[in-house]
């Protein structure tokens, strides 16, 4: 029986060192590179979208905090991903917010290329491997913090598990369209698109369309559904 493939999702915002790391990883068969993000917004969107089995991700992205921010969410709503820290030089405090979070290892940038290997190797057979600059700063267990519920990653981990029709339907109110024209436009009666509405609401845990409908657009869903639409 053939070995699975270990996915592994980069999130660099240097176009230079992601193209090393996706290059070092294509040099080893037993490793797929599912995806290259920028920022952690699209790490962690790609995360939600291809379940990458480990993550190379950058601590200093759109900003200082951004790697820990998207280590943070993505590790809330998918534990079962490793993470492995990236950074050009560490310091205790992030080294702890790191692990506190629950990432699984933290490399310097330049480290070679067997090493980044390994490190991905041992993170998804769940083998302790901390770099001996990282381990000596380890000196107390932490405990994964928890997120608010009403975080963007979590709407969109909802969204993912909207019913094609309840896409269709979210989709239309997206656009602005009213309930008597989604009616028309989909043929089907008021009782059955407000089973339906009630359906998407109740999966969101909100009360009316107007508390859904901006956080969707600020997830840019509507450009996500025309992409998919297109690709079909």
């Amino acid at each position: 029986m053939s070995t699975p493939l270990i996915k592994v999702l980069i999130v660099e915002d240097d176009p230079l060192i992601s193209k090393r790391y996706q290059m070092i990883l294509s040099k080893d068969e037993q490793i797929e590179c599912v995806g290259i993000a920028s920022s952690g917004y699209e790490g962690t969107m790609l995360a939600a979208l291809n379940k990458p089995d480990i993550i190379l991700m950058d601590v200093e992205l759109e900003d200082k905090q951004a790697g820990l921010r998207a280590t943070s969410e993505i590790l809330n709503y998918m534990p079962d991903i490793k993470i492995v820290m990236l950074t050009v030089c560490e310091t205790d405090d992030t080294v702890f917010r790191a692990f506190e979070l629950g990432a699984s290892n933290y490399l310097l940038k330049n480290m070679p290329a067997g090493a980044i290997l390994e490190a991905v190797k041992d993170a998804y057979y769940g083998r302790s491997s901390l770099h001996s600059n990282i381990a000596g700063k380890i000196t107390r267990e932490f405990k994964r913090i928890k997120t608010t519920e009403d975080s963007l990653l979590h709407n969109f981990y909802i969204f993912t598990q909207l019913t094609p029709t309840e896409l269709e339907v979210l989709e239309l109110l997206m656009k602005d369209y009213t309930r008597q024209e989604i009616c028309e436009l989909r043929h089907v009666e008021h009782s059955t698109l407000k089973s339906q509405i009630n359906s998407i609401l109740k999966k969101f845990n909100k009360k009316s369309v107007q508390e859904i409908v901006p956080v969707l657009r600020e997830l840019h869903i509507p450009e996500i559904l025309s992409q998919r639409k297109r690709k079909v």
